[in-house]
């Protein structure tokens, strides 16, 4: 049995630590990515908070979720763009385009000190002119790792329009970065 398996297998039966540990493995990454779509460090925590909740109130099924990692990134999407949705109803100046047009971080790595903080800028501009399920594929593949089938199978579409996303953002970047 794999770690993960036995690690879901404990929270399954309530196992409070094993669901501590789940929690701070995963909680720092759908931090980022929750943040990249409300940049909004409150609703972030608060997001995320919602998703182990929800997490903890399912622990007897998680064992029977194949990727646990696309089911917490899709819960955390779904609770981000709700979040949007009812902050819009609060602030009329907020328009639906913001919902398309999320933005996701460039996560620290000890290779940005090797870049400067220019390109790293440019970089980041590059990302967020990605159309809005572009930049999405983008984020799951290239930040978070997630392998390409693994996205198809998440996000509902095909391998190919995986690779096309990442094709597109590559050849984007390439022309924007150049």
């Amino acid at each position: 049995m794999e770690d993960q398996e036995r690690e879901l297998l404990l929270i399954s039966k309530g196992d409070e630590l094993a669901f501590n540990s789940f929690m701070n493995r995963h909680s720092k990454s759908l931090y980022y990515y929750a943040f990249g779509i409300l940049s909004n460090n409150e609703m972030s925590e608060e997001v995320v908070s919602d998703v182990f909740l929800e997490a903890w109130k399912l622990r007897k099924t998680l064992i029977e979720i194949v990727n646990i990692t696309g089911w917490l990134n899709t819960v955390v999407y779904r609770k981000s763009i709700s979040y949007l949705r009812k902050e819009m109803k609060h602030n009329k100046d907020m328009s639906f385009e913001d919902l398309e047009n999320f933005s996701f971080p460039v996560m620290e790595s000890p290779m940005d000190d090797l870049i400067s903080s220019e390109e790293i800028e440019e970089l980041n501009t590059a990302i967020e002119s990605l159309p809005p399920k572009c930049k999405h594929v983008f984020f799951l593949a290239k930040i978070e790792k997630i392998p390409y089938t693994e996205i198809a199978n998440m996000l509902q579409i095909s391998l190919a329009t995986v690779n096309y996303h990442i094709s597109f953002a590559m050849s984007v970047l390439k022309k924007k970065l150049a």
